[in-house]
């Protein structure tokens, strides 16, 4: 897990949050992503090496105009905490994410060369209210899934936001 303490990149620090310093434009869109390891392989076993690859996904998301208030996940999964840019989709986030991950994590050994994510993702928004709870439900991943599979906490989320999905693919 990596929790970004400074998001920068045009943000002021007010004692009621983070607002955008732009003359127009304010955009105030908190997104959770989760996403898994193809067929949920533990590419992301080493905790050092998980460690990384959330930095990682931190740094993408920066380029990409998306701040990453806190990234997470285990062996299997990664969770994400993002403030949406202005000007960019939750599609082209995920695919940048996953495109530029995928390139640097498999020039990490040899034995990565095969890593993938799994071609889905989940995107939940997140009310300003409920960041903190968010953030603490990311930091503690590795708690969570002592006693809860990654399957069955998909389930759980998409449930709880009234999301139907066919699970005839959803496993890759």
């Amino acid at each position: 897990m990596v929790n970004i303490s400074d998001p920068g990149r045009g943000r002021v620090l007010h004692s009621q949050g983070y607002n955008w310093v732009v003359a127009h434009s304010f955009s105030g869109v908190y997104v959770h992503v989760i996403f898994s390891t193809k067929n949920r392989q533990p590419f992301l076993k080493n905790e050092d090496f998980r460690q990384d690859v959330h930095r990682y996904l931190g740094g993408i998301a920066g380029r990409v105009d998306c701040d990453p208030l806190i990234v997470g996940g285990v062996e299997d999964h990664v969770h994400l905490l993002l403030h949406m840019g202005r000007t960019v989709a939750i599609a082209e986030v995920v695919r940048e994410l996953k495109r530029g991950s995928t390139k640097w994590i498999r020039e990490q050994s040899p034995v990565l060369r095969r890593f993938q994510w799994q071609s889905g993702y989940v995107a939940i928004s997140v009310s300003f209210r409920e960041i903190s709870g968010v953030r603490t439900y990311i930091a503690n991943q590795a708690e969570h899934h002592s006693r809860r599979s990654f399957q069955d906490e998909y389930r759980a989320i998409l449930k709880k936001h009234g999301i139907a999905a066919d699970e005839t693919y959803m496993w890759e």
